[in-house]
C-alpha cells in the first residue's frame, strides 16, 4: 500500500472510498508456467551475429528475470534483410491462394494454443488475461480476413483507357519487398503480428523489430505462422535498442510499418522519406469519450470501464478524456467511481484479475507524475490515484480525476496509464469542441440512445475512428474497414483494402490497339489536334470518364 493514508483522497461523491480488491498469487515463480526450453528455443530465432550481446528480461508482475536473451547489431539487421529478400521472391511466385491458405492454418493454430501465448503475453507485458485475450481474437480476425479477401484486393483490374475500346488499361499489384516492421511492448501480439499478415498475403517478407520488453511474443507468433507453413527465411525477428538498430531496420526496408509514439513516428517518417520508401505510422492517442443527456448510464459507465482501463490503460485507443453532458454528470460520475473502485487488480496467469500492471517502472513514473502534477495544481483524485507495490512493482490503481485543467500535465500529454479526467459539457456542441481541442486524433467515442444525432456528431470528431455505444472494440475490431489515426496520431491505416494495399506497388499497363496516339490515316498535326478536340468533346457529352 502507498505510504499517503486514505484522507488524502478527496471525493466528489458521498461514496466512501474504498481500495480496490487484489487477486492472490503464488510463490511459484511465473516462468514455471512456460514450457521447458521455451523461452531458449524462441530466443534461437534472434537474428544475432558470433559476438552477440545479451539482455535479461524482466516479468512486469512481479520484477523476476524471465531469460537472458541476445540482442542484434546493426549487422545483424542487414543480415535479416538479406535472408529475407531471398525467401522473397519465391513466395510472391506463389499463387495467391497458397499464401492465404497459411493465414488460414496459422488461424487455427492459434486459437488451439491460446493458452501457451496468453501465459507469454502476461508474463512479458503484465496485462490482465482477458485484455491479452483480445490480442489473439485481433490477430485471428486478421488471419480469416485477408485469407478471405486478399485475392479480390490484389487481383487485377481494369481501369478506363484514354481511347474507348483502342486503349486497354490494367492496375496491377506487386508486392513491395521485404517490410519492416517495429512494434512497441503494449500489444505484442495484435501489433507485432496482425500488421504481418496482410505484409505476407500479398507476397512481402518480413523484418520484424519487436520491443525488446515482449519479444517472446513475436517470436511466438512466427514459429506458429512457420508450422502453418510459412517460409522459414521469410519472417526474420531483430530484437535490440531502437536507437541502435532501429534505423538500421528503416534504412533497408522497402516499406516501414511502425507503431509507438509521436516523437519517435516523426523521426521514422523522416529517414523513410529520406529513403524514398513508404511508410504506415500509429502514434499516439488524447482520446475523448462523450456520454451525452440520454446515454444509457448503466453501459455507458461499463464502456467507459473497459476503454479508460484494458491493459491497465496501455492501449493507444484508450480513453483519457471524458466529457458527461451536465444533466447526467453526477449520476454517472457517482456509478463510475463505484464501478472503478470495484475493479480487482492482479498478477495472476488466469481469469481472476480485472485489471493488470503496467509494464514498466518508465509507465509507473509517467502516471505518478501526471497524477501528482494534477493533484498539486487543484484536480481531485475520486478513485485511485496510488501505486500497489503491494501487489506487484509497477501496479497503479485505475484513477478518476476532475477539476481537470490547461495548467497540468495530465489536460492534454498522453498518460498512457489507467488514468482518466472527467469533465461536465454544456451540451453536444460543447462536447465536440472540447473533443476536438488536441492535437492527436486516434480514436473517440459517442454514447446516446438517438443513433442518427450520433452519426451526426462522430462525423464531426477529428479522429481515424470513432465508436458509437462503445469506447473501441467496435471500430478496431470491424478489420473490413480501416483504422488509424489524424493529425500527430499517425500517417495510413491497417486493416481493409488500405492494409494490404499499402504493401503493394501499384503498376499501370496500357495496351494500345488499332490507332497509335499520334497523327495518323494520313491527317497531319493541325488536323489531328482537331479531331481529338472533338473526340473530347464527344466523350464529355456521353458522360465518359
Amino acid at each position: 500500500m502507498d505510504s499517503r493514508s486514505q484522507d488524502t483522497h478527496v471525493s466528489d461523491t458521498p461514496e466512501t472510498s474504498s481500495r480496490p480488491g487484489a487477486t492472490k498469487t503464488t510463490a511459484t515463480p511465473l516462468t514455471a508456467a512456460l514450457p521447458d526450453g521455451l523461452v531458449a528455443r524462441l530466443a534461437g530465432a534472434i537474428v544475432t551475429g558470433s559476438h552477440r550481446q545479451t539482455y535479461t528480461l524482466y516479468a512486469p508482475f512481479t520484477g523476476e528475470p524471465i531469460g537472458e536473451l541476445p540482442q542484434s547489431a546493426p549487422g545483424d539487421v542487414q543480415l535479416a534483410f538479406e535472408k529475407a529478400r531471398k525467401a522473397q521472391a519465391a513466395w510472391a511466385a506463389r499463387p495467391v491462394e497458397e499464401r492465404t491458405a497459411v493465414l488460414l492454418r496459422a488461424h487455427d493454430l492459434m486459437l488451439q494454443r491460446q493458452a501457451e501465448i496468453l501465459d507469454i503475453i502476461q508474463i512479458e507485458n503484465g496485462k490482465a488475461r482477458l485484455h491479452a485475450f483480445e490480442e489473439i481474437a485481433e490477430l485471428a480476425q486478421v488471419c480469416r480476413y485477408y485469407a478471405r479477401t486478399a485475392k479480390s484486393h490484389l487481383k487485377p483490374r481494369r481501369r478506363a483507357g484514354v481511347f474507348p475500346i483502342a486503349t486497354k488499361t490494367y492496375e496491377i499489384r506487386h508486392p513491395k519487398g521485404v517490410v519492416g516492421i517495429i512494434s512497441p511492448w503494449n500489444y505484442p501480439l495484435a501489433l507485432g503480428a496482425a500488421d504481418a499478415v496482410p505484409a505476407f498475403a500479398a507476397g512481402n517478407a518480413v523484418v520484424s523489430m519487436p520491443d525488446m520488453q515482449t519479444p517472446l511474443t513475436a517470436l511466438w507468433a512466427r514459429e506458429l505462422f512457420i508450422e502453418a507453413g510459412l517460409p522459414t527465411d521469410l519472417w526474420q525477428v531483430v530484437v535490440g535498442e531502437g536507437p541502435v538498430i532501429g534505423p538500421s531496420v528503416v534504412d533497408h526496408a522497402d516499406y516501414v510499418s511502425f507503431t509507438g509514439s509521436t516523437r519517435t513516428g516523426r523521426q521514422v517518417a523522416q529517414q523513410a522519406a529520406y529513403g524514398l520508401v513508404g511508410c504506415s505510422l500509429e502514434l499516439g492517442g488524447k482520446n475523448p469519450m462523450i456520454v451525452l443527456e440520454d446515454a444509457d448510464l448503466d453501459k455507458a459507465v461499463e464502456g467507459a470501464i473497459r476503454g479508460c482501463f484494458a491493459s491497465a490503460g496501455q492501449l493507444c485507443v484508450s480513453i483519457e478524456r471524458l466529457y458527461v453532458h451536465h444533466a447526467v454528470y453526477q449520476e454517472f460520475l457517482e456509478r463510475f467511481v463505484k464501478r472503478t473502485r470495484s475493479l480487482r487488480l492482479g498478477a495472476a496467469l488466469d481469469f481472476s484479475a480485472d485489471v493488470g500492471s503496467l509494464t514498466s517502472k518508465r509507465q509507473l513514473e509517467t502516471v505518478r507524475r501526471h497524477v501528482e502534477d494534477a493533484r498539486a495544481k487543484g484536480a481531485k483524485v475520486v478513485a485511485g490515484g496510488i501505486a500497489r507495490p503491494d501487489i506487484g512493482p509497477y501496479f497503479f490503481e485505475p484513477t478518476i480525476l476532475t477539476g481537470v485543467h490547461r495548467d497540468m500535465l495530465v489536460y492534454a500529454e498522453e498518460t498512457f496509464g489507467p488514468v482518466v479526467s472527467v469533465y461536465p459539457v454544456k451540451s453536444a456542441e460543447d462536447a465536440i469542441l472540447k473533443a476536438n481541442d488536441t492535437k492527436y486524433g486516434l480514436n473517440a467515442s459517442v454514447w446516446t440512445r438517438d443513433i442518427r444525432r450520433a452519426r451526426a456528431l462522430a462525423e464531426r470528431i477529428k479522429a481515424g475512428t470513432v465508436n458509437v455505444n462503445e469506447a473501441y472494440a467496435a471500430a478496431y475490431g470491424s478489420v473490413d474497414a480501416p483504422m488509424g489515426g489524424m493529425g500527430d496520431s499517425g500517417l495510413g491505416r491497417r486493416h481493409g483494402a488500405e492494409g494490404i494495399l499499402k504493401f503493394t506497388e501499384v503498376q499501370n499497363v496500357a495496351i494500345q490497339r488499332f490507332v497509335p496516339f499520334a497523327p495518323a490515316f494520313g491527317l497531319d498535326a493541325r488536323r489531328w489536334t482537331r479531331l481529338l478536340t472533338t473526340s473530347l468533346s464527344l466523350m464529355k457529352k456521353l458522360g465518359k470518364k
